[in-house]
């Protein structure tokens, strides 16, 4: 049986954050994506989930520096789930997508979705 960790993502940037590891960039961004629908009335509901992404500087990652809030992005990747405990005492999980191919869209590029 094979066992597939993947997750591909259509959507807009929020917020970017760049750095370097090791004389490699790295991007910590969010990417928010829409889902449509029409609620029980007949009334179109836009539901957005925000997805925390990392990215690291590679054969199929390039440009991050072009990574900006309000541009298209594809990413495809694994998710990362990490569990661990807060300055309260709580456990908390935290779900990150790795990211091993990027795509930035054209700057004038919008995501569709339909109803």
């Amino acid at each position: 049986m094979e066992q597939i960790n993947r997750i591909d993502l259509l959507g807009t940037v929020g917020s970017v954050r760049l750095q370097y590891i090791n004389d490699k960039q790295m991007a910590k961004f969010t990417v928010a994506t829409n889902r449509a629908y029409k609620n029980r009335e007949g009334a179109p509901v836009i539901d957005t989930q925000w997805h925390n992404v990392t990215a690291f500087e590679g054969k199929n990652v390039q440009d991050l520096d072009k990574i900006e809030k309000g541009r298209a992005v594809r990413v495809r990747g694994r998710l990362q789930v990490q569990r661990y405990t807060g300055i309260d005492g709580i456990e908390r999980m935290a779900v990150d997508v790795i990211c091993n191919n990027l795509q930035l869209l054209p700057p004038d590029a919008e995501v569709q979705y339909e109803m």
